[in-house]
């Protein structure tokens, strides 16, 4: 690069020959004295080492030479300033390249170098070549960085030493050095060109944003060093990093060009704080949607407060944001270790979501978890209030009225979001998250909306994979994701991961694999969709216990469960997010479809059942289940049923219960083969006024024999004489013990079959 070549500047000063009145003995700047008639100096036609010279007497401390010319001085670009000279006679003076550095309105730049390194003339008529650089940037070889203030300068020489001597001067060239210093590539622009110091002290946070804009489409590089910016610095153009850069947590690097993550790890060299301010870049920079991660794998090692990482966003954020294609591998530290408080605290029903009266509220974190007497699955502090000495939880108690001590456990997790008051349309794509049993793996926001995973691995969970603490999780969308768990090794009874909770409504949980957790899903609001998704949680021990797959919170629950496969494990309906569980009014355990599953299980106790019922609190019912298309099947041993009423708590109440369809499924394994509406066929082979039916246990859920839709007459009836009989029965339902029969009553003792068709429900 030379900018004499390039674009036509004029370095060079004009030869003494062409007359001393541009010459200053002075500063260079306009009206200062010169050598021409001046008596200290003097054009010298025929030396005989420099042909045409100047003779200057030294009468000053410091005999100056200066180019009364303004030698423009651009960014990036660097001058060598060179003389020759010889001592003629006096004393043996000092000789060094000096200048006088103009900025703008031809002020004085102050403070910046403006001479080179001395040499001493060592002799008469020995001629020593004097050399100096100057450039904007500090740079091993310059000798006078002046930074970007300093546009122009006045060069030539300092004599210094006893007065008397007299030397003379060859004509002094300036040069275009630059290329000495750049790069092959001559489409980068250096920070340091622009004052950038990279010392990691000073503030280069001007250089940078000089360097951006002087790049004109070009890259900008940060070379060797570590710069140190104050201020926030957006970049639109391409950078890149040789150094690195340190900043204020609170203060944000935007690269507009080159938005990714292994952008910033080459700007901060640290894979962790990197992907923190690339975070915060992508919550503020409205030039990108989503922050590519670029397949790298990002060690971690303590959990990331997202909320943290983007200070000013703490309040909510609502503009979609995806973080896509990468790894987080989670790497040992005792910040993973998990909190555990205990607090005695107190709960009323009627104030459902609210523990009150804690002691050391302060303590306890938000996003904790809360165990004790009557709670429930998945309770969690969702906020709480040190002064009024108050907790929210995220969903109601099911039994913990009054005073008890509960417990308070405070998962790590590698990303958390709970920091967030709000967070909304917000994705995760194509991202494995490596917990490797020493974490959870995403916390959400307390409040938000449609939270999306998708493509992604949540491999190894410590805990949990995805916790939601209070309405974060509304409408989230999870598709084709793999949950597996820390716990695969593990028989059923000693497990305790769970692969993620929702509290509110409207979730998406499609295509999904999980492997071996203790639950895979606690949805706990309505009007979900579970569709397409393999989970299985078994284990190999003959006639093993098995847990919940997918536990359903809520009695009317409005939430469709179709072509999974369910895998040694079972579905199962509960209400215990009820404060005062009794039913007295609504639609109770309403509005549930499951449709055209595999329901499998292998070796298990002839108890299990793969769809299962739980309430909490008597006088519940259905109201609006549909049941129907499933394939039910055990191996290595047949179980009772395929659906059963926990009665751990409370039993439905079997009188109260409507429309209900259970039917079109499949049996294999499975002794009782329920239908709701069932088809019967009985026989009577002795004559008789009253038969009665049982439906053989094969109403779902141990319903009653409340409705029969049809009796038709198979064949003939006879009576005693064995003469045909022609007469219909009228029906008595609800007879037995358990009121599962029904009564066909003649007008007078007949045998033969019928076909009846018998109801749970009128």
């Amino acid at each position: 690069m030379n900018k004499a070549i390039t674009d036509g500047i004029v370095f060079m000063p004009p030869a003494f020959a062409n007359g001393l009145n541009v010459w200053s003995s002075g500063d260079g700047t306009p009206g200062s004295p010169t050598y021409d008639g001046s008596g200290t100096g003097a054009f010298v036609p025929a030396d005989a080492d420099f042909g045409g010279c100047l003779e200057i007497l030294k009468v000053s401390p410091t005999q100056k030479l200066r180019y009364m010319g303004q030698t423009p001085l651009l960014p990036g670009c660097y001058l060598q300033i060179k003389a020759r000279v010889k001592a003629i006679s006096g004393p043996l003076p000092e000789v060094r390249i000096a200048a006088w550095a103009g900025g703008a309105g031809d002020a004085h730049v102050t403070g910046v170098i403006e001479q080179g390194s001395a040499t001493q003339l060592s002799g008469y008529g020995t001629v020593h070549e004097v050399t100096a650089i100057v450039g904007t940037g500090q740079r091993a070889g310059v000798d006078m960085p002046w930074g970007i203030q300093a546009i122009y300068g006045h060069f030539g020489l300092d004599i210094e030493g006893a007065n008397g001597s007299v030397i003379r001067v060859d004509d002094i060239e300036i040069e275009d050095v630059t290329g000495v210093f750049l790069r092959d590539m001559i489409s980068l622009v250096d920070v340091r060109d622009f004052g950038a110091v990279g010392d990691g002290v000073a503030d280069d946070t001007d250089a940078f944003e000089a360097a951006d804009q002087a790049a004109s489409g070009r890259r900008v590089f940060v070379s060797e060093g570590t710069y140190f910016l104050a201020q926030s610095v957006t970049l639109s153009s391409e950078v890149e990093f040789e150094g690195t850069v340190a900043m204020p947590d609170d203060k944000m690097l935007l690269l507009t060009k080159n938005y990714n993550l292994p952008a910033y790890i080459s700007a901060f060299g640290d894979e962790e704080l990197a992907f923190k301010k690339a975070f915060q870049a992508l919550l503020n920079n409205s030039d990108h949607e989503s922050l590519d991660l670029g397949g790298r794998k990002v060690a971690i090692t303590g959990p990331i407060d997202m909320a943290a990482a983007v200070p000013n966003k703490q309040a909510g954020f609502s503009t979609r944001r995806v973080i896509r294609n990468g790894q987080f591998d989670v790497r040992n530290s005792s910040a993973w270790d998990t909190d555990t408080f205990t607090s005695v605290a107190t709960y009323n029903p009627s104030d459902p979501t609210r523990l009150r009266n804690v002691a050391n509220v302060a303590n306890i974190p938000v996003g904790a978890l809360v165990q004790g007497s009557g709670v429930g699955r998945e309770i969690y502090v969702r906020s709480k209030n040190v002064g009024a000495g108050e907790i929210t939880l995220n969903a109601p108690i099911y039994d913990a009225s009054g005073t008890q001590t509960f417990t308070f456990v405070d998962f790590k997790y590698l990303l958390d979001f709970s920091g967030f008051s709000t967070l909304r349309k917000f994705g995760m794509e194509e991202i494995e998250f490596q917990c490797n049993g020493r974490c959870s793996a995403i916390r959400l926001a307390p409040s938000g909306s449609t939270f999306a995973i998708t493509n992604c691995f949540v491999s190894r969970p410590k805990d949990r994979g995805i916790t939601s603490i209070g309405t974060g999780c509304q409408g989230m969308l999870i598709d084709n994701c793999q949950f597996l768990s820390s716990e695969e090794s593990f028989n059923v009874s000693d497990r305790k991961s769970i692969a993620l909770n929702t509290t509110a409504n409207d979730i998406k949980l499609r295509h999904n694999r999980a492997v071996r957790f203790l639950h895979f899903a606690v949805l706990a609001g309505t009007n979900n969709l579970v569709l397409g998704n393999h989970f299985f949680q078994g284990d190999s021990i003959p006639q093993g216990v098995r847990t919940a797959g997918l536990v359903m919170i809520g009695t009317y629950n409005s939430s469709t469960i179709s072509e999974n496969y369910v895998d040694n494990c079972f579905v199962q309906w509960t209400n215990e997010r009820d404060a005062n569980p009794v039913y007295n009014g609504g639609f109770s355990f309403s509005a549930m479809t499951i449709t055209d599953n595999i329901f499998y299980s292998s070796q298990v106790a002839p108890w299990f059942s793969p769809i299962v019922i739980r309430p909490h609190g008597s006088g519940h019912f259905l109201n609006g289940v549909v049941v129907t298309g499933n394939k039910f099947r055990s191996t290595n041993g047949s179980i009772n049923r395929a659906e059963q009423v926990d009665t751990t708590f409370a039993d439905l109440n079997r009188k109260a219960h409507l429309n209900v369809k259970f039917q079109d499924n499949t049996f294999h394994g499975v002794s009782a083969k329920v239908e709701n509406p069932l088809r019967l066929r009985y026989s009577k082979s002795s004559t008789s006024q009253v038969w009665t039916i049982g439906t053989q246990g094969r109403l779902p859920f141990g319903g009653r024999a409340r409705g029969c839709d049809a009796v038709t007459i198979i064949g003939q009836l006879k009576n005693t004489f064995g003469s045909t009989v022609y007469t219909t029965p009228y029906v008595n339902l609800e007879q037995g013990s358990n009121g599962d029969q029904i009564q066909l009553r003649w007008a007078q003792g007949v045998q033969g079959q019928v076909s009846a068709i018998v109801r749970m429900e009128y």
